[in-house]
């Protein structure tokens, strides 16, 4: 394909083309020329994006339906953007996971920060679930499949078009199967434990991997503990903590599906005898244990979301201050707290804050011991904010 053949966009002379050309990725839908024909070109057109003195910028896919009105693809106006590019691009994302894991277990592609902007991509050995968050993906599906299928050598690839972010890109909800078949959970093996990730009826894609670094923590502050994991999932902390020799560890879940598949891996694991689950609003459990006069050597509260915006940072951050005044009553003297948020808009700083106010309106006082990240599997764009969205706080509770 010729450079000819792609439309052209530009900058407004206000837009800061300095940032793009030093990296940033994005740009959104003030700061473009939005003109009659830039309007009429259909969600997921690739074209050349150039700054209001037409000097050119690199080739974007473009969606007029989107805040983000233009995502940075390629520097290289002449790249051809098919299966070849997206395969090349691939082959050095598998690269990198191919040095830091053993197993074929990990993100494979992690958004802006691998070069494939708005895909998410897990990996669960022979099966790969590809979340195609912005409308280039959407539009070039087949040959994102076939470039993942032509790289790892998978069979089976599920897309899984659901969420918030295909919201905000104007995506229908959709998921399906475009190659091979599954006609059951993937048993996942992380941090010596076995999770089952239900590939096409979990929650994104199956599994959280970007806690591994957070499960292996609390696993090794878990020997010989009793380990309460609230918001639990399929199990996250909870059996990691019994991988890591904890006495027992109950995990608290609204859903009965994730809880299930905990159950499951833990019989895979064989620690059925060491493991129970209780299903319940988490706010509602954890202050049901404390009347109950319950207490854990170790307890980690793992919420959704609760501040995906900025106009939801406020209500966001009152919730986790809640969560961890609700959770510290329950951990014994001179036991482990940790807390997590996986908030866009609550930065870290932000996030230790509420969880401060909340473990002394416990009337707690606590150590901070280890602050920790998403996994390496999940880099960082350093122009995004966004993409540092994991945080996790692991306080000591003082006798």
């Amino acid at each position: 394909m010729m450079t000819s053949s792609y439309p052209v966009v530009r900058l407004k002379p206000k837009a800061n083309a300095r940032a793009i050309r030093h990296g940033f990725p994005w740009v959104y839908d003030n700061e473009l020329v939005t003109d009659r024909r830039t309007k009429a070109l259909s969600p997921g057109t690739i074209a050349v994006l150039e700054d209001d003195a037409h000097a050119v910028l690199g080739l974007v896919a473009v969606n007029p339906n989107s805040r983000i009105i233009c995502r940075m693809l390629d520097r290289d106006t002449g790249a051809e953007i098919g299966q070849g590019w997206i395969a090349s691009r691939l082959r050095a994302a598998l690269e990198m996971r191919t040095r830091l894991f053993d197993a074929p277990f990990y993100r494979l592609i992690h958004a802006e920060a691998d070069g494939l902007p708005g895909v998410v991509i897990d990996r669960f050995g022979d099966v790969a679930v590809i979340q195609p968050n912005a409308a280039w993906a959407d539009v070039l599906i087949n040959d994102l499949a076939a470039a993942l299928a032509e790289v790892t050598g998978v069979s089976t690839i599920v897309m899984n078009g659901t969420g918030r972010a295909r919201g905000l890109e104007g995506l229908t909800e959709e998921t399906r199967i475009l190659q091979g078949a599954i006609d059951a959970p993937v048993p996942v093996p992380m941090n010596g434990a076995t999770y089952i990730a239900d590939i096409i009826g979990g929650q994104k894609t199956g599994l959280f991997y970007d806690q591994r670094p957070n499960h292996a923590f609390a696993a090794r502050l878990s020997n010989g503990a009793r380990v309460l994991d609230v918001f639990s999932h399929v199990g996250g902390f909870s059996l990691a903590a019994l991988a890591g020799g904890a006495a027992s560890a109950l995990a608290v879940d609204g859903s009965a599906n994730a809880l299930e598949l905990a159950e499951q891996g833990a019989a895979a694991m064989g620690v059925s005898d060491r493991f129970a689950t209780r299903k319940g609003d988490a706010f509602a459990v954890m202050t049901a244990l404390a009347e109950e006069g319950a207490q854990f050597d170790v307890v980690i509260c793992d919420p959704p979301a609760f501040a995906p915006s900025k106009n939801a940072l406020e209500a966001g951050l009152r919730a986790y201050e809640r969560v961890a005044r609700l959770a510290a009553p329950l951990v014994a003297p001179g036991g482990y707290l940790g807390l997590c948020s996986c908030s866009h808009a609550a930065d870290l700083t932000k996030f230790r804050g509420a969880s401060t106010r909340g473990i002394g309106r416990a009337g707690r006082t606590a150590q901070l011991l280890h602050t920790g990240f998403a996994g390496p599997d999940h880099p960082l764009m350093p122009q995004l904010a966004e993409s540092g969205y994991l945080k996790a706080l692991f306080f000591r509770l003082l006798p």
